[in-house]
C-alpha cells in the first residue's frame, strides 16, 4: 500500500517496511536490539549524543519503551522479523511520523552498512502505513503483528519470539498500562491471539500459492 496518510495527533498507526530483496537484515539479535535502541533514542527527550546514550541504555525492552517519559510516539506493539519490522504506535506529542520513521530507518542503515562493510539503501521502499480506525481494528492488528513469527514458521508460539511485544501483553501490569487495548485480561488476550494462529498460517499459504499463478 502506498503511503497516503495524513498524520495527526492522537491517532494510532501501523507502520512496516521490508529489506531490499527480503534480505535478513535482522538475522542477529544485536541488530534487532539496535533497532529498538534507535527507536527509544529518537522517541525521547535527548540531552546526550547517541553514542553517549547507548553507553547508559543498551538493552531496551518493550517494557522500557512504554515507560519513556513524554515520548513523541507511544509504542503499543511491535515485532522485528528477520527481513522486516512492524510498529504500532500512537502520536502522543508529535505527528511527524514520516520524519521519525525516516530517521529511524536511516540511522539503522548507517549502523548496518558500517557493521557489514556495505553501501547503499537497505529498505525495499517507502514505509507502509495505515491509520487504525477503531478499537476492533486495533485488536486485530496487534494479533496480526504478534502472530508474524508463528505464521512464518519460525516459532510454534508467539511468546518464544524474542523481539516482539507479545510476551509483555501477557503481563497484567503492562496490559493495564495499555489503555487503548480493549481486552483487559491477559488470559483472554492470549486466547484471542492463539485462536487465530492456524487461520493466519493458512491465509499466508493461500497468498503464497496465488503468487505462483
Amino acid at each position: 500500500m502506498k503511503r497516503r496518510v495524513q498524520f495527526a495527533l492522537g491517532e494510532i498507526y501501523h507502520v512496516c517496511n521490508k529489506s531490499i530483496s527480503s534480505y535478513n537484515i535482522f538475522r542477529k539479535d544485536e541488530y534487532s536490539q539496535r533497532f529498538m535502541n534507535i527507536f527509544a533514542y529518537y522517541n525521547s527527550a535527548r540531552s546526550h549524543s547517541y553514542s553517549m546514550y547507548l553507553r547508559k541504555n543498551t538493552l531496551f525492552t518493550y517494557g522500557d519503551l512504554i515507560r519513556l517519559a513524554k515520548p513523541n510516539f507511544r509504542a503499543l506493539a511491535y515485532c522485528i522479523m528477520p527481513d522486516h519490522y512492524h510498529l504500532l504506535f500512537s502520536t502522543q506529542n508529535s505527528s511527524e511520523v514520516s520524519k521519525f520513521i525516516g530517521t529511524l530507518e536511516n540511522s539503522f542503515t548507517r549502523f548496518y552498512n558500517v557493521r557489514n562493510c556495505r553501501k547503499g539503501p537497505l529498505w525495499q521502499s517507502e514505509f507502509r502505513c495505515r491509520r487504525i480506525a477503531n478499537d476492533e481494528q486495533l485488536l486485530h492488528v496487534t494479533r496480526y503483528i504478534h502472530l508474524n513469527p508463528v505464521t512464518a514458521g519460525l516459532v510454534s508460539d508467539p511468546r518464544y519470539w524474542s523481539f516482539s511485544s507479545y510476551k509483555f501483553y501477557l503481563n497484567q501490569e503492562v496490559l493495564d498500562s495499555l489503555k487503548q487495548i480493549s481486552i483487559r485480561s491477559t488470559n483472554k488476550y492470549e486466547s484471542f491471539v492463539l485462536d487465530n494462529k492456524d487461520y493466519q498460517k493458512k491465509l499466508k499459504q493461500i497468498r503464497n500459492q496465488l503468487r505462483d499463478y
